[in-house]
């Protein structure tokens, strides 16, 4: 039994420690950006889909996997996660997910505190998740930079997880959040007036440091200026580098937040939990501003009251991007399942089964080469035994670039 406990920690560790050729023959197949293919087989070479369809003959030498009675999707992504950074078990000293000493720490880098061996991450891969956004908390105003990872359970660095063609994120945050932090200790924010005083304070601080470094740099001042991270970082989202998420729930409040990007010249990317974004689905949509929510929370907090079940099918409805994020390392394991309650509440089952794909992989800015089983994007693949938006199907194997990151079959035999 030790051997085979050996193998599966092999398999987890090094998903990209060979190439090979991969075809799934004979499966139901569910792209995410064409209709359901049956009896299709995918070809996978050096990590990418070379071949998808009906009727495709596998090349000579390849591994084949026999998809009889089997679905096969494109990996699940999560666009609001804090494994990692908030590592099980959860005690204050694996708490490393918001640095609460100052409410605009733009910064500080999720990055630098991801945990790759939190156990969360098996968890995910066991689910189907194939990549995931590590979000800084949503204690801060401005709680620091965000970092899309590919899902490899038990990598020794997180350098082998970056998502390198990933564009990097920040993390903003409105609503009760930071004035509770923050009020708390008697300092602003303490209310939601404070919170945008603050902003945009923050905001026009950024424009005079780049304003003083454009002098410098075009030679109308001899001495350069103080380097400040803060700004620095900053001024990465006025020049568009860095996509900013925002954590809010209230439509009042994303208003406040548009008219504040206007204000100074930015794109929001994403509301991330949104529970009121109903109320403004159609601006979103014209601002191109994705929602990423929950299928049921509500009423956990005031600004969580007014949340319907009916925001993601509705706000697809109006052409907005949505996607179901989990914010959770359980509900991360379940994203299906997330996204099966949407079509209760009026979603089909092609928009649901983009939710947590192609629609969040828009929202990370890596559609071109993930989200869907298209050809020539990278093989981010989730084989179950049933369909999708059922409760009783299971995730048989998951792959990142073509390698096994989760296998059913082994992870029974290691639990026996």
């Amino acid at each position: 039994m030790m051997r085979v406990a050996l193998l599966v920690t092999l398999v987890l560790i090094a998903p990209f420690a060979m190439c090979e050729t991969t075809v799934i023959e004979h499966a139901t197949l569910y792209p995410a950006t064409s209709a359901v293919i049956q009896d299709g087989s995918i070809v996978i070479v050096d990590g990418k889909i070379t071949e998808i369809g009906a009727g495709i003959t596998a090349p000579s030498g390849a591994k084949v996997i026999d998809g009889r009675g089997k679905h096969v999707l494109p990996g699940f992504i999560d666009t609001h996660s804090h494994m990692g950074v908030y590592a099980w078990p959860g005690v204050d000293a694996n708490s490393d997910g918001n640095e609460l000493t100052d409410p605009i720490s733009p910064q500080v880098d999720a990055l630098d505190s991801v945990y790759p061996q939190d156990p969360a991450f098996k968890r995910a891969a066991a689910g189907g998740v194939t990549t995931v956004q590590i979000l800084p908390g949503s204690g801060n105003l401005i709680g620091g930079k965000a970092v899309t990872l590919h899902v490899i359970p038990n990598a020794v660095t997180v350098d082998e997880m970056v998502f390198r063609e990933a564009p990097r994120g920040i993390k903003m945050a409105l609503g009760e959040n930071p004035k509770r932090v923050y009020g708390d200790r008697n300092q602003l924010p303490s209310t939601r007036m404070g919170n945008i005083y603050v902003l945009r304070d923050a905001f026009i601080k950024t424009e005079e440091y780049r304003e003083k470094w454009n002098r410098f740099n075009s030679k109308k001042d001899d001495s350069a200026p103080e380097r400040n991270l803060k700004w620095e970082t900053l001024s990465q989202v006025l020049d568009g580098t860095l996509l900013v998420h925002v954590h809010c729930y209230r439509a009042d409040e994303m208003m406040h937040m548009i008219e504040l990007a206007d204000e100074f010249k930015f794109k929001i990317k994403s509301f991330q939990h949104s529970l009121e974004a109903y109320k403004v689905a159609d601006i979103l949509a014209q601002k191109h501003i994705a929602a990423a929510t929950w299928a049921d929370w509500w009423g956990f907090k005031m600004e969580a009251w007014t949340a319907v079940p009916w925001n993601a099918a509705y706000l697809v409805s109006k052409g907005v991007v949505v996607n179901m994020h989990s914010d959770s390392s359980d509900i991360v394991q379940r994203l299906n399942v997330e996204a099966e309650k949407t079509l209760k509440y009026g979603m089909n089952e092609a928009d649901a089964l983009k939710t947590i794909t192609i629609f969040p992989a828009q929202m990370l800015g890596i559609d071109s080469i993930t989200g869907s089983l298209d050809k020539g994007k990278f093989a981010d693949i989730v084989i179950m035994d049933g369909p999708p938006f059922s409760i009783y199907s299971h995730v048989l194997q998951t792959m990142v670039q073509g390698r096994t990151t989760y296998d059913r079959t082994l992870a029974q035999e290691i639990n026996r």
